[in-house]
């Protein structure tokens, strides 16, 4: 019989990059719930220590450590810095990602490039280098990438956003093969629009009354006809961090309300 204890995260340590707001920050509440020490990390100590706020007030236990992820050295520096809190890594989760900046293939240039790859790409894999041979130590872990829909289907103007999170589906792979022996499972999660300060990004630069006109239009042209809440990825990536998805490696769960269906949404 099923036991839904198997969910629990208690006395986990768990990095969450990105963890500061939008994604990473429900999925930070969602296992600090599920009894994980959270590790939030991102560039913004502000956001972070407001994220680690929220969890310490209900109860929960954050670590809140400000770290530039496409930079290998802060890599380390950031991993030592947990090793030397808590002294194992149990659950990473890959959220990390810079804002996708509309640009034709005509017109990128290689700072554009770097910059979305860095973050994006080779700070995920590094990332998950550093905690991999951590968890080969400790016998077994759990590794969750955060892609995206645009990584199945380019959106014109996004050509690198779009390159960096089908590189993330190909990561998954990569590190789920090569570190199934070692029990350590490595999964995505691709969601698709999700209401965050990122994605609205897009109109937020327009008068309130005229941005909240384009939200809706572009609600209206989903096949659910609304974007998705940080909160309904967060189960997905409890589902992947706890023993339940002992049996789950190299997998993605599609979280986008119908999307990629297209025409097929009746």
């Amino acid at each position: 019989m099923f036991d839904v204890s198997r969910f629990s995260l208690k006395d986990k340590v768990a990095i969450i990059t990105g963890g500061g707001r939008g994604i990473g920050q429900a999925i930070a509440f969602a296992f600090a719930k599920a009894g994980a020490k959270v590790v939030v990390t991102s560039r913004k100590a502000q956001d972070l220590e407001a994220t680690a706020n929220e969890i310490k007030a209900f109860g929960g236990e954050a670590f809140p450590l400000p770290a530039h992820l496409g930079k290998t050295e802060e890599i380390k520096k950031m991993i030592d810095a947990v090793m030397a809190r808590y002294g194992r890594i149990d659950i990473l989760v890959n959220n990390a990602g810079a804002s996708p900046a509309m640009a034709s293939i005509l017109e990128c240039d290689d700072r554009l490039w770097d910059k979305l790859m860095d973050i994006n790409l080779k700070g995920a894999y590094f990332v998950s280098q550093a905690a991999a041979n951590i968890m080969v130590k400790q016998g077994g872990g759990k590794i969750i990438n955060v892609s995206s829909v645009d990584g199945h289907n380019p959106e014109p103007g996004l050509s690198i956003y779009s390159i960096s999170k089908a590189g993330m589906r190909m990561l998954t792979k990569a590190f789920a093969g090569e570190l199934l022996r070692f029990n350590i499972q490595v999964n995505t999660i691709s969601p698709g629009p999700v209401n965050t300060r990122m994605m609205n990004s897009h109109w937020g630069h327009l008068p309130p009354e005229e941005a909240q006109k384009v939200k809706e239009m572009v609600e209206k042209t989903l096949p659910s006809g609304r974007m998705g809440e940080p909160d309904e990825i967060a189960g997905a990536a409890l589902y992947l961090a706890s023993d339940a998805s002992s049996y789950t490696t190299g997998a993605e769960i599609l979280i986008d309300g119908g999307l990629l269906l297209g025409n097929h949404v009746s």
